[in-house]
């Protein structure tokens, strides 16, 4: 399709009508919103459909690949790298309407849903039911699980639970032309075949459109514990976070804040530790509720070099921790109006030294990083303000950006722990010619027209 064709034809705005009656759009006023995403990029959309049904997915994709449609699968639009933007003019697909829960089975340990269920309200139904699915992004209350598994989002809890990926036993996938795959299912184990079920986790929707997911659970902790505690600097504070570690205390999340983040915390807030305090970092630990207090203990032990600490057990107390942590995204614009966010991943070992190089780089560019993140899994989140309106801002920050990509690299680590490639990422930086080629045939296996997302990832 050329990407400069102004709109569908009148045959195929009547496909759409006919298909999905009152779950399509076509009007500029309802476009607009599902031409960006999170990432504030836009592109252009042809209509937007929002199936209820596997069988409306499936006549969509036998349609798409005859007339060489673009297809933009979409979530909650919670993309920051853009993997919601349309690259093409095409149809956006909302997976909203595909949002049941079929099944959390207590005996199997696994749950049945299709992909538009919001992250945290499936999370609240197992723990319902004494179970819990670990996946902790921290825009849970805004993402689908769908949108985590096509990124394979990490969050919070990472560094003890493992990534997404790590809970998908199973899928059912739409591919182009309407050949429904079923990969995987109830069973904790099967090697039988191809594990082609993960190769779509973090497919950013360039491979097929999921339509129901078989996800493994486990029992919910009894108990948990956080405490939050202060350091006089960044150095201070990942060097008591070694200690840690080094003592086998495994937290089920770390969070770090570097001083511009308290800074900025203290500007837009009042905040409980006193002015010698300049970094955070935020631990949490979980389990029964005999071995919670024991690692509590335990990691209070290897804390005892902090200048200041709030602990709370239980999610009333904790929350008023973590809001913190949670504050930090919408504090920042303090620094200005627009963003530039990163969210690239390090070897644990170079965190302090990352963050200190992004730091420079950033200063070098007259801007002032915003350093934060997954401490215990190296997940940095690196993010820039700017005035968009001041062109000489703009290109200042892009180039910062570019410049802690490459810095990222020289590392050892990747350009993005989280959010996906999308459409922002150059992953050529990342990958060589041979593996990005590797990447190209097998999505051309699955989608020879080359319809599904274009422009996004590989």
């Amino acid at each position: 399709m050329n990407a400069a064709k102004p709109a569908l034809t009148p045959e195929q705005r009547s496909f759409l009508e006919a298909l999905f009656k009152d779950d399509a759009a076509f009007e500029e006023d309802a476009l607009r919103v599902y031409a960006s995403d999170a990432s504030l990029r836009r592109g252009p959309v042809l209509a937007m459909v929002r199936p209820r049904t596997v069988e409306q997915v499936r006549e969509l994709m036998r349609w798409a690949e005859v007339e060489r449609i673009p297809i933009h699968p979409r979530g909650r639009g919670t993309s920051l790298s853009g993997g919601c933007v349309p690259t093409r003019a095409g149809v956006v697909v909302s997976m909203l309407g595909m949002d049941r829960i079929f099944d959390i089975s207590s005996e199997d340990f696994v749950a049945v849903i299709e992909p538009g269920v919001n992250t945290l309200a499936f999370q609240q139904a197992c723990e319902q039911k004494g179970l819990f699915y670990p996946p902790d992004p921290a825009s849970g209350k805004a993402t689908s699980v769908g949108g985590n598994v096509m990124t394979c989002a990490g969050g919070l809890r990472a560094v003890k639970y493992g990534v997404t990926r790590d809970y998908v036993l199973g899928m059912e996938a739409v591919l182009p032309g309407g050949k429904l795959l079923k990969l995987g299912g109830r069973t904790h184990k099967d090697v039988i075949g191809l594990d082609i079920s993960r190769m779509f986790v973090g497919s950013e929707g360039t491979l097929g459109i999921v339509t129901k997911l078989y996800l493994k659970l486990l029992p919910k902790p009894e108990s948990s514990a956080s405490v939050l505690v202060g350091y006089p600097s960044l150095d201070a504070a990942l060097s008591s976070m070694s200690k840690v570690f080094a003592a086998g205390i495994l937290p089920c999340a770390v969070e770090f804040m570097n001083e511009t983040v308290l800074e900025i915390l203290s500007r837009t807030g009042d905040v409980p530790w006193p002015d010698t305090v300049k970094s955070l970092l935020l631990f949490q630990v979980d389990g029964s509720r005999e071995t919670v207090p024991l690692e509590n203990a335990r990691l209070a032990a290897q804390l005892d070099d902090a200048l200041w600490s709030m602990r709370g057990v239980g999610k009333e107390e904790e929350d008023r921790l973590w809001a913190f942590r949670r504050r930090v995204s919408s504090s920042s614009y303090v620094l200005g109006p627009d963003r530039i966010g990163g969210d690239m991943a390090v070897p644990r070992g170079s965190l302090l030294k990352a963050v200190r190089r992004f730091e420079a780089i950033a200063a070098s560019h007259g801007k002032r990083l915003i350093g934060f993140g997954h401490a215990g899994d190296g997940n940095i989140h690196a993010n820039l303000h700017y005035d968009a309106s001041d062109p000489d801002d703009a290109r200042r920050t892009a180039a910062a950006h570019h410049a802690l990509d490459d810095a990222a690299l020289e590392f050892g680590g990747s350009l993005s722990g989280e959010h996906g490639g999308g459409c922002l990422k150059d992953v050529g930086k990342q990958l060589g010619a041979d593996e990005l080629e590797a990447m190209r045939a097998v999505r051309r296996l699955f989608d020879p027209q080359g319809i599904l997302n274009p422009g996004k990832g590989y």
